[in-house]
């Protein structure tokens, strides 16, 4: 199993945890409870492990296409007022990923990156309605040369660090990675009103491989 490089540091500090842990449980317990603190330790220190896994995927590019920027589950699918970039109207696709999810996102499409900001916040429960607009965040703008793709990675109530990848006036190709969301959240897709959605409320989707919606030509 491929490990994400996010998640090396705290790989790391969970198993030396587990070994302070092993060695002084055996220290100052029973035999038969030092043996529970330590397989405990260490389950968790695979459960961790688990959590940063980087699956090998097949590359899909289309220049029409908008590819889920994450695992998980379709939790939203509304027309929404965009209020930070394009201040319209938008289709929102909302994503949510449990703890059970690969937790790596990617770019939905191709372009140059025409806007980021992140935005200190809250840290509510991912699917609340306010999290996209009141939680820790970030804001990324891509621009395919004819329209423009905005998504968020949001912060829930268990995830307290996004890292982003993109940077103003890049390059970017669509599904390649654009960041990690340690523990958990959301990511939010702000669409064109005519696209044409291939996702419903309840759906599962796969990042880089479950199309999302088909854009109109420009």
């Amino acid at each position: 199993m491929k490990i994400h490089k996010e998640g090396a540091p705290i790989i790391l500090c969970a198993a030396a945890l587990a070994i302070v842990l092993a060695v002084l449980s055996f220290w100052l317990l029973p035999t038969a409870a030092a043996w529970i603190v330590s397989v405990t330790a260490w389950i968790g220190v695979l459960f961790i492990t688990s959590f940063f896994r980087s699956p090998s995927r097949p590359l899909l590019q289309d220049d029409g296409a908008v590819y889920s920027p994450a695992d998980g589950t379709i939790v939203a699918l509304e027309e929404v007022e965009e209020k930070e970039y394009f201040k319209d109207n938008r289709i929102v696709v909302s994503v949510f990923m449990s703890i059970w999810n690969v937790h790596i996102n990617w770019f939905p499409v191709s372009g140059t990156v025409d806007y980021f900001r992140h935005h200190h916040g809250l840290f509510l429960v991912a699917w609340h309605p306010k999290s996209s607009e009141d939680n820790e965040r970030t804001t990324t703008v891509v621009d395919m040369g004819g329209q423009k793709i905005m998504f968020r990675q949001i912060a829930g109530m268990v995830a307290r660090r996004i890292v982003s990848y993109a940077r103003v006036g890049h390059r970017v190709e669509q599904n390649s990675q654009c960041g990690f969301i340690k523990f958990g959240s959301r990511v939010d897709l702000f669409l064109p009103l005519d696209a044409d959605i291939r996702v419903k409320l309840g759906d599962k989707v796969v990042g880089t491989q479950t199309l999302i919606a088909r854009l109109k030509k420009q």
